[in-house]
């Protein structure tokens, strides 16, 4: 795990956390089914792994489209409370 810079891997995060998808083109990020990760790793280090060889960690393509990755500050839902919601306001 020591091969990881950490320092660097945070400061990647800060800097991409909040960029702006208006100004990000598809060159600028990574097709996701690109991203090449060793399964036979501990998952902290696949995680590790994908953060430092992904140039943006939240926004990517899928299919050439642009999809951008956000977490919520509340601790209480859980990702079928997120994806329930999204589809019943999809379906109203």
């Amino acid at each position: 795990m020591n091969k990881y810079n950490i320092e660097e891997i945070k400061e990647k995060l800060d800097r991409c956390k909040n960029m702006n998808l208006k100004d990000v083109t598809l060159d600028d990020v990574d097709e996701i089914s690109s991203i090449k990760i060793d399964r036979r790793k501990s998952s902290e280090e696949r995680i590790l792994d994908f953060l430092t060889k992904v140039k943006n960690p939240y926004i990517f393509k899928v299919n050439g489209k642009l999809v951008r990755m956000r977490f919520s500050e509340n601790t209480d839902l859980t990702a079928d409370d997120c994806l329930t919601r999204v589809l019943e306001n999809l379906y109203r």
